[in-house]
């Protein structure tokens, strides 16, 4: 297991109930990344690849 999953873990857990916009995700993401610029380079990693999941060009 990864470090990382133990707060997946706990998000899921927690959290797992409810229903977010992608506004609202983006916003908590900004709010983070305020916080916590060190993190910049992995959260623009994870938005990006969120946002092109359903990308066909990715795909090829």
């Amino acid at each position: 297991m990864y470090f990382t999953d133990r707060g997946i873990e706990e998000l899921q857990s927690r959290r797992g109930e409810e229903e977010v916009s992608f506004d609202w995700l983006a916003d908590r993401l900004q709010e983070f990344v305020d916080i916590n610029p060190e993190f910049e380079v992995p959260v623009e990693r994870l938005a990006t690849w969120l946002a092109r999941l359903d990308d066909e060009d990715d795909d090829e």
